[in-house]
């Protein structure tokens, strides 16, 4: 088969690399320092006594944020994540937890977080062992303890930002380290003090009756912040009114708050903090205390949250808004929720699959398929464990992607279907693969001669492994297609149940796989196809185009990602890895001496200007609304808000490079001078949402679209409900919607 030509080693490589994550939009930096936009981040230690076994040391994180910029508690609240700390220590040395500070309440709309703003030191206490053996001192030095600490956190205002940074400190062992005692002494200062009685909590209906007993008498009267350390349990905005009351009975303590609506957790054991407002507070004085309380009574049935940071334009423009659709009876107006019934979401997802075999990018792996069809005309076993394998690759790589997206959102993650693309380094190791690809079909290089003799022979062994692998490289060539055919699926399977929402990936999958495996269980199919021939020859070398095509259009969606810099980089290691291809495909002692000194030389400009193609380059500002000759404006949760507010119409393109159906709606719609003569008319604002890299703000909005992946488009006036569009936009239709506003 011409599939088994291709390498197994860069093949796994690159789907491994397409089932990873985008990174967080800060690279690691290494230092005791690490400065981003939004917070300067240090990493800190106070040992008063040197760092020896039983001394007293900490270590800690200091974030000072910009003004409006936060992190988050342990608890984040409504949406968020708490800040971590992965540490790196010698052995016989390790930390404890993170001593949090008592947060503060943080309103996000509708919605509140607890967090910190200006500055915060998160200690850490460090213990060192008998175990530690200390390293030599150099001559003339002082011995020192190496800490090393990963630290990544979310630093949000209206807009969110996943950051991290890698920091190192070296710690004297001998003498005092008290240069920050200061600021660990306000952390200890903030810490909540544990209460000599555990109190109690008790569950009546959908409220939550907190009673604390033994507060200081200082206290007693004053009103009390409440911050449960169990996340997704009460209605965190609740303050006042109805919602929330508390009162003092002597020195006892009592509230009663609102659960959740989307409560997630019916803990036994409650560890709650209390804490007075800050003008309550004064110096030297315990500000905040700390309880673990039972829990008594019955939980009502818990719901599954969908948690994401959602802005107050966000809330106000989509949210509501979307209420108001579900009154409406236009089939493309927006629901609150993706509707229709499960069975129906099974259906859809597997004709999604089916016409995901047309797609462009997916069409050439369909086309080598039949070619190793015609290669065993007469083989009715061989077609059929061959459509089993193709089949079982396409299912399981389904299942992985969707499993592998489930999972990181459900941690917290902004990820949405295609996030893979959304990677550089995804997006060049897949232009390498179909390079590789393209040049192995137009005839530059045959598998059995690139590669020693025992893996050719593994390889003939076990042919059925190249038909699974074909699947799986069908499935990450395909997914970020799925979108014209599987949006409101995809968003429907994001609410579901895990299980039923793999069974829609699972779909998806078989309605891929579906043409392959009929044709090798149904011989009249194969018999359909010419006898073996040299048309089988020229077919291959055609089939090379498409792959070289989709080369041409990962650059591109590079160029979007990294700037420049990064496409002319990764042409640049393209061209080289096709010399070095070649030249493993020459004979002798000449192809040991080209192909080590390309290889080399490769290496060098790999490592010269290689980090051009993995840099996230931000897109450029567009110019502001008023510009006569710019049309689309950069979407942002805050220009919807201030466009509706003054009354006028908004359009909405959420798109990506990647997404080759955006860029066919861009080019054949969007640019229609009718459509655009339309929306002049109607004086529509124009925003564009582009996705290309990963952007938690524009994730939070496809969702609250009740979608998970692009395009989408959505049409918005004031008073009305927002109207979505189909995928596969066509003039008609958006003339149509604009003469409805």
């Amino acid at each position: 088969m011409i599939f088994s030509r291709i390498h197994f080693a860069t093949l796994l490589i690159a789907i491994s690399a397409a089932s990873m994550p985008a990174a967080a939009q800060l690279a690691s930096k290494t230092g005791a320092v690490v400065t981003t936009p939004h917070v300067r981040a240090e990493l800190i230690a106070h040992a008063p006594d040197g760092v020896a076994p039983g001394a007293q040391a900490w270590v800690g994180l200091q974030i000072t944020h910009q003004p409006e910029w936060h992190t988050y508690w342990k608890n984040a609240g409504d949406s968020g994540l708490p800040t971590e700390l992965t540490w790196t220590l010698p052995a016989g040395v390790s930390t404890g937890e993170i001593a949090w500070p008592v947060p503060k309440k943080i309103p996000v709309g509708s919605l509140a977080n607890y967090g910190y703003e200006n500055t915060v030191l998160l200690p850490v206490p460090l213990e060192v062992s008998t175990l530690y053996k200390p390293p030599m001192a150099l001559a003339g030095g002082t011995p020192a303890m190496d800490v090393k600490l990963k630290a990544s956190w979310l630093v949000c205002r209206k807009e969110c930002i996943p950051e991290e940074g890698e920091f190192t400190l070296s710690l004297p062992l001998q003498g005092s380290t008290a240069l920050h005692k200061a600021e660990f002494d306000a952390a200890e200062a903030a810490q909540p003090q544990p209460l000599a009685k555990p109190g109690g909590i008790e569950v009546n209906g959908n409220n939550l009756q907190v009673k604390l007993e033994g507060l200081p008498a200082a206290v007693q009267g004053k009103t009390l912040a409440f911050f449960p350390e169990t996340p997704e349990v009460i209605r965190t905005a609740a303050v006042s009114g109805k919602d929330w009351t508390q009162s003092w009975q002597g020195n006892t303590w009592t509230a009663t708050m609102p659960l959740a609506d989307q409560r997630s957790a019916s803990p036994t054991v409650m560890p709650v903090v209390v804490a007075l407002a800050e003008a309550d507070r004064q110096p030297g004085q315990p500000v905040a205390w700390r309880t673990e309380a039972p829990v008594a009574g019955t939980w009502p049935a818990a719901a599954t949250p969908a948690r994401t940071e959602v802005s107050p334009a966000l809330q106000a423009a989509l949210a509501a808004n979307a209420a108001n659709a579900v009154a409406s009876a236009s089939s493309t107006d927006l629901p609150a929720q993706p509707t229709g019934t499960f069975a129906m979401a099974l259906l859809g997802a597997l004709l999604g699959g089916l016409l995901l075999n047309l797609m462009p990018c997916v069409f050439p792996i369909l086309a080598i398929k039949v070619l190793g069809f015609a290669r065993q005309a007469g083989n009715a076993s061989a077609h059929r464990k061959a459509g089993l394998a193709y089949t079982g690759g396409v299912m399981l790589s389904f299942l992985a992607l969707g499993g592998a997206m489930l999972a990181l959102r459900a941690a917290g993650a902004q990820l949405g279907w295609g996030f893979q693309l959304q990677s550089p380094g995804v997006v060049a190791a897949l232009a390498g693969l179909f390079t590789l690809i393209g040049l192995n079909l137009v005839g530059v290089f045959e598998f059995g001669h690139a590669v020693p003799s025992s893996m050719c022979t593994a390889q003939a062994k076990h042919p059925l492994a190249n038909d699974f692998l074909s699947g799986v490289l069908a499935v990450v060539i395909a997914s970020p297609c799925t979108a014209p055919f599987m949006g409101v699926s995809l968003g429907f399977a994001i609410g579901l149940p895990a299980a039923q929402a793999l069974l829609l990936f699972a779909a998806l999958g078989l309605g891929l796989a579906l043409p392959y495996l009929v044709a090798g269980f149904v011989p009249a199919i194969a018999h359909l196809l010419p006898k073996p021939g040299p048309w089988m020859g020229t077919l291959r070398r055609l089939l090379a185009f498409p792959m070289f095509a989709t080369v041409a259009w990962l650059v591109w969606i590079l160029g979007q990602q990294s700037g420049i810099d990064g496409a002319g980089t990764l042409l640049a290691l393209l061209v080289c890895l096709a010399a070095i291809v070649w030249a493993f495909t020459l004979r002798g002692r000449t192809r040991l001496v080209i192909a080590t000194v390309l290889i080399a030389f490769t290496a060098m400009l790999t490592g010269a200007i290689g980090r051009n193609v993995l840099q996230v380059v931000e897109p450029a500002k567009l110019a502001a609304a008023s510009t006569a000759n710019q049309r689309w404006q950069p979407w942002s949760a805050e220009r919807v808000s201030e466009l509706s507010g003054a009354g006028q119409p908004v359009f909405i393109d959420f798109t990506a490079a990647w997404c080759v159906t955006c860029q066919y709606n861009k080019k054949r719609t969007l640019a229609d001078a009718e459509v655009l003569a339309d929306f002049d008319a109607k004086k529509v604002a124009m925003l564009r949402a582009d996705w290309t890299r990963r952007d938690p703000a524009i994730t939070a909005a496809l969702t609250a679209l009740g979608r998970s992946g692009v395009p989408v488009y959505v049409l918005q006036a004031p008073g009305k409900a927002p109207v979505v569009l189909t995928e596969i936009l066509g003039k008609e239709e958006v003339r149509a919607a604009l003469a409805a506003l």
